[in-house]
């Protein structure tokens, strides 16, 4: 029997339509449809509660059908978007609010993926809206070869939030696009050309960032990202070291540990990775080294405490740069901090981020030093749509958003919790590999079996996939071989939200354990 204890803040979510509740209580319905509040409800795998409620109504949707939807997407689409297309019987959105979303058949789900750690604060968040809105009305675009307040406001409010001499910023449309430039001033600063990257990473899709993402499943067979080279991932869980107590997560692995207070072997042996690619795979002058703070398609791998400290002092021995792709761990989502770079204890030289930064809308950033932008204006490089006015306005709502909502501690509060609740069904079922991440950057690593750690099937993956999603929750999938579950939620979800997926999750394994 599965055990759900709800901790509610009694943040009353007036703004996501939610229902107040009082502090250490959660109502769950039991399939009779009585009503039950308690601190620490039970119930059998095969009883779920009632989806969290939600005051907000959906418009009816009176469009294109299904059938001709799909028509369409094969016939006129890419064929790359039918490959993309998540589930058997896929879900076709209509509208969203906060953390819901709603089918064309006004079927509502939790969205625990938020467009990939895109929606920060919530889908169509009111607060957002009214600015786009507003800035719609008065000028839909002009480019920064134009000085207007959107761009120079949002410049100066999200400097804010760094430390000195972090204070320069250009602004573009993606991740993929911010790191191509990352790449491009750390070759300019250093006159060096070689950038290192871990093996497991995503930094984007382009041709010039295809060289940092080391995934076989985003490459193709031509030349691309020439001067990029990937070292061992030090992943405590899945690589060939690791310990109990390797990484900042609320959540360790269960592998052994023998190390003593304060030394991490794990570490060391990653770290020697690192120096033997030095040794044998790039001149001794290096431009960058680019790490994801948690490897976000990689399935939120997470590192031993210090490797990130030891691997910028490697790099900056020979000539380097250190660049934060925080585009995914970014803008508060990892709880504890606004950036993820800071729980490691790091400064980096360069920080791009994109997706929660507009929360949806195409945004993407690189912040770095005067110094390093200096070297950057040697040439001209031109943006159309980089720093558009709605785009500005929309970004400055999100960060404005963050600080009002709290968006940060319901990261820390709920994200801790999710953690440690997984933790025990890792406990409970032997197919649950690891559980890892910090705040709403959440991996649940699917195996075998905890012995041999290989990966689950892609096809088991899938049935607990598309389980979890007809029960109302939308999550996400990630890792080399696709054997991550990845929860990324809004940062706007509740206690109660929480628990739901807890209980959805629970079943989905269940029906999964039962079939097998």
């Amino acid at each position: 029997m599965y055990k759900v204890v709800s901790r509610l803040s009694g943040r009353c979510a007036a703004l996501t339509g939610q229902s107040c509740s009082r502090p250490g209580l959660s109502k769950f319905h039991l399939a009779s449809g009585a009503l039950c509040q308690k601190s620490a409800f039970k119930y059998p795998s095969t009883d779920l509660p009632d989806m969290p409620p939600c005051n907000f109504k959906p418009e009816e949707y009176k469009g294109m059908s299904k059938e001709r939807m799909m028509e369409i997407r094969r016939q006129y689409c890419n064929p790359m978007t039918m490959k993309i297309t998540l589930y058997k019987k896929p879900v076709f959105l209509h509208q969203g609010y906060m953390q819901w979303l709603w089918d064309v058949d006004g079927r509502r789900y939790l969205d625990l993926f938020a467009g990939v750690a895109t929606v920060s604060v919530g889908h169509c968040h009111p607060k957002v809206t009214a600015a786009a809105e507003q800035q719609l009305k008065r000028l839909w675009h002009t480019t920064n070869i134009y000085v207007y307040p959107p761009l120079h406001e949002y410049c100066e409010k999200l400097a804010s939030y760094f430390p000195d001499p972090l204070k320069v910023i250009y602004l573009t449309n993606s991740g993929s696009e911010a790191n191509d430039l990352a790449m491009l001033m750390a070759r300019l600063h250093t006159g060096n050309f070689d950038i290192i990257t871990l093996r497991g990473s995503y930094h984007g899709g382009s041709p010039q960032t295809m060289g940092l993402t080391s995934n076989a499943a985003y490459k193709y067979p031509i030349a691309n990202g020439l001067g990029c080279t990937n070292t061992m991932c030090p992943d405590v869980f899945r690589g060939p070291w690791g310990g109990s107590h390797c990484r900042d997560s609320p959540v360790q692995t269960i592998r052994d540990c023998s190390c003593a207070q304060g030394h991490c072997m794990a570490n060391e042996q990653y770290i020697g990775q690192l120096k033997e690619t030095f040794a044998t795979s790039v001149p001794s002058r290096i431009a960058a080294f680019f790490g994801e703070p948690i490897q976000g398609v990689g399935g939120a791998v997470q590192y031993p405490e210090n490797y990130l400290k030891e691997a910028y002092k490697l790099v900056r021995e020979r000539g380097g740069v250190c660049i934060a792709d925080e585009v995914q761990t970014g803008f508060g989502r990892t709880g504890s901090h606004f950036w993820g770079f800071q729980g490691h204890g790091v400064f980096p030289d360069i920080v791009t981020m994109a997706k929660g930064i507009g929360n949806g809308f195409p945004m993407g950033a690189v912040v770095t030093t005067p110094e390093i932008a200096a070297s950057f204006a040697k040439g001209v490089h031109f943006n159309t749509f980089g720093g558009n006015p709605v785009a500005c306005a929309v970004a400055s709502a999100v960060l404005d958003t963050i600080k009002e909502d709290s968006a940060q501690q319901i990261s820390l509060n709920v994200g801790t919790y999710l953690l440690t609740e997984l933790a025990k069904l890792r406990d409970k079922y032997e197919i649950i590999g690891d559980v890892r991440g910090k705040g709403l950057q959440i991996g649940v690593e699917m195996v075998k079996d905890k012995a041999s750690r290989d990966p689950l099937s892609p096809e088991a993956m899938g049935e607990i996939f598309e389980d979890v999603k007809d029960m109302g929750v939308l999550i996400g999938k990630g890792g080399l071989y696709g054997q991550t579950f990845r929860i990324k939620p809004p940062m706007c979800i509740t206690m109660e939200d929480a628990d739901f997926f807890l209980a959805v999750f629970n079943k989905s394994i269940h029906n999964y354990m039962e079939r097998r």
